[in-house]
């Protein structure tokens, strides 16, 4: 009887501790990362009573919902992604929501703690956006000519090229090719001036009767110079027999156009998103794209046994047996950009729990209730009544 009486207590403590578990769970239902728990009763003192053993959070990964904010990220696998505080300590989470602060540092928008990447030698290191915000002007090396040349045309002009000096500077050139068939079969002087109406280059191209340049005189060299620095440039008119770049052929309109791929003045980032390897992919301009740092993940030999502070955050997780990689390679799961993985409770099997821990609660309830009059009846017959 008196046994009784502790188990039916011990067993509404443990059943008021499982709601507040079920409880928690509903309400981060909603929650970015979340993983829910469940609580698991244990006896105590030789099967006399029951008592909370502890709680496992459950290891399945909730949905992956698209949100359109290139920082959020979510894992397609069993992953986490690593976290640093300012005293250096690692953490772990699933929950990818994620932004750049003042500073340019990618953070976790819940702790601020710092995102980590991972180098090319392994080591962990933080995103910092400031290494790539700009991009330094680059050098005009090539210009590329393409389109067609009309046979008998005494005169081609080609306007407005554009090319970009050390300091990102922009230069304009007019390249006029002039018929030279009268000395030799697909002929022609090429000449190059500068804004300034000042010649900067001169030489000869010639094209074969397949209608392609010919070898040796498929491209020609600039020496310029801007600023007292000495700058090459070289017009490029295509591949003998490839038909990649300028054409002399008969039955086509005239369209020969130059284009310089390669120089750029100073530009600054305009979009950036990350791959599904979690590689930063940074645009400056429509031709212009480069790539950053690779985001980290771990894994851990068992995901139920992580002590999981607020449902998302792993905490002084071991070393032992954490293997920290980048995405796609040993199963770590690849990056979906712009997404987050939702919470993992089916709210189902809550109200399921709850309906369980109520019948639990009121079967303990009524076993305190008749002990407490049987204790009180052998009392009054005690003292005779």
């Amino acid at each position: 009887m008196f046994h009784a009486l502790f188990n039916s207590l011990s067993g509404l403590f443990s059943f008021s501790k499982s709601l507040d578990t079920v409880s928690n769970n509903v309400a981060n239902m909603n929650t970015p990362g979340f993983r829910g728990s469940d609580s698991f009763f244990e006896n105590v003192n030789g099967g006399r009573g029951t008592r909370i053993g502890g709680e496992g959070v459950r290891a399945n990964a909730g949905d992956i919902r698209q949100t359109g904010t290139s920082t959020d990220l979510a894992i397609d696998g069993s992953g986490y992604f690593i976290l640093r505080d300012e005293q250096g300590r690692f953490f772990y989470t699933r929950a990818g929501q994620f932004r750049f602060d003042e500073a340019g540092r990618l953070i976790d928008t819940a702790t601020g703690y710092e995102v980590m990447a991972i180098d090319v030698q392994g080591n962990l290191q933080a995103i910092d956006l400031d290494d790539y915000r700009t991009l330094q002007p680059q050098a005009t090396g090539a210009v590329r000519m393409s389109g067609n040349i009309v046979p008998g045309t005494a005169t081609t002009n080609v306007g407005s090229i554009q090319i970009y000096d050390t300091t990102g500077g922009v230069h304009t050139l007019t390249a006029t090719l002039t018929d030279n068939g009268t000395v030799t079969a697909g002929s022609y002087l090429v000449s190059v001036v500068d804004e300034t109406g000042a010649t900067v280059g001169s030489g000869e191209v010639r094209f074969g009767t397949d209608g392609t340049p010919v070898a040796a005189f498929n491209a020609l060299t600039l020496n310029l110079s801007y600023g007292g620095v000495a700058q090459a440039v070289t017009l490029n008119f295509g591949t003998p027999g490839a038909f990649d770049g300028a054409t002399r052929l008969t039955g086509i309109a005239a369209s020969l156009k130059a284009q310089a791929p390669d120089g750029h003045p100073l530009l600054g980032v305009t979009s950036l998103s990350f791959d599904d390897e979690g590689v930063m992919q940074l645009v400056y301009s429509s031709s212009e794209k480069r790539q950053g740092p690779q985001i980290a993940l771990a894994s851990f030999p068992s995901d139920s046994t992580l002590d999981m502070v607020g449902g998302r955050l792993v905490a002084g997780a071991s070393v032992v047996g954490r293997e920290i990689g980048r995405p796609g390679a040993g199963g770590l799961g690849r990056i979906a950009g712009s997404s987050l993985e939702m919470s993992n409770v089916d709210l189902n099997q809550e109200f399921a729990d709850m309906i369980i821990i109520q019948r639990g609660y009121q079967a303990s309830s009524r076993v305190m209730t008749v002990s407490n009059e049987m204790i009180e009846q052998l009392y009054n017959s005690s003292r005779g009544g």
